[in-house]
């Protein structure tokens, strides 16, 4: 990635090994090319949720030139903080006021209803792959333990916030109908904008990236990685804007970390409604 001048130093913890490799959390992406859109260097090591302020990853550390340190938790947040204190640049500042409401919209469409529907499926669905993934430093037979504990409070919180009370089927149709929209988003755009041969195009139209594009990469990525998430991945690998959307984006923010599997299936997105509810 590009380097940038500025001090602090910044740290992200992911969660995961695995250097040069995205990982399955979609915000620890969205942290990655927020700050990677900003031109930005960090480093970044494992952690673990216990050890973050907000008890949760990604997480980030950043260390001043006087040697004072500061640990700030939550994808957005930390966004806030950095573009407060100048670190980054605030993207969204020269958009309209309707066009911020549209990249809060979306961001929100995939943080607060698609996130949920991922974690549904991942936990519940396939539940052995999850547990096995996301406790990889565990050891037996504490593992199961905790991923029981972990299993029966991700059904609690589905359950009270909604999504556990929809059948298979319709979380599905649900899920589906958030991927048809974001293509039918990034149809439109690629249509509108003119971008030079293998440059990316953005979900608002525009000629930059916004605070959605940040978002809307991290929850692709994580789609297309997450083995506990087969049908997550077919539905965005039935949108092939959806992948062109994202490999152009990797090709040139993150032309370090291993290629995402981008290879699309199925028929073209041609933009027909499918599986929509009311």
């Amino acid at each position: 990635m590009s380097s940038s001048n500025q001090s602090p130093t910044i740290t992200v913890y992911r969660g995961f090994k695995d250097p040069g490799n995205f990982v399955w959390s979609p915000y620890v992406t969205k942290l990655e090319a927020r700050l990677r859109f900003g031109g930005v260097s960090y480093k970044t090591e494992v952690g673990s949720p216990r050890s973050g302020p907000k008890g949760k990853i990604p997480y980030v550390e950043i260390s001043h030139e006087a040697g004072e340190k500061e640990t700030l938790g939550d994808s957005s947040l930390i966004v806030d903080a950095l573009c407060e204190n100048g670190a980054l640049t605030d993207l969204n500042a020269r958009l309209s006021k309707a066009e911020r409401a549209h990249d809060l919209a979306l961001r929100a469409l995939l943080e607060d209803k698609l996130s949920f529907y991922h974690s549904w499926e991942r936990w519940t669905q396939n539940y052995y792959v999850m547990r096995d993934h996301v406790l990889w430093p565990v050891p037996w037979p504490v593992r199961i333990f905790v991923g029981f504990m972990i299993y029966r409070n991700t059904v609690a919180v589905l359950h009270g916030q909604g999504t556990g009370r929809f059948t298979a089927e319709e979380i599905a149709a649900f899920r589906r109908e958030i991927w048809e929209s974001c293509a039918d988003l990034l149809l439109e755009s690629q249509s509108k904008t003119q971008s030079a041969a293998g440059e990316p195009f953005w979900v608002l139209g525009g000629h930059e990236p916004t605070e959605a594009d940040a978002t809307l990469f991290g929850f692709i990525s994580s789609t297309l990685l997450a083995t506990a998430g087969p049908g997550s991945l077919a539905d965005v690998k039935s949108f092939p804007v959806l992948l062109d959307y994202s490999r152009r984006i990797q090709e040139r923010y993150f032309p370090d970390y291993e290629a995402l599997p981008v290879r699309a299936v199925g028929k073209e997105h041609v933009g027909t409604a499918q599986g929509s509810h009311s």
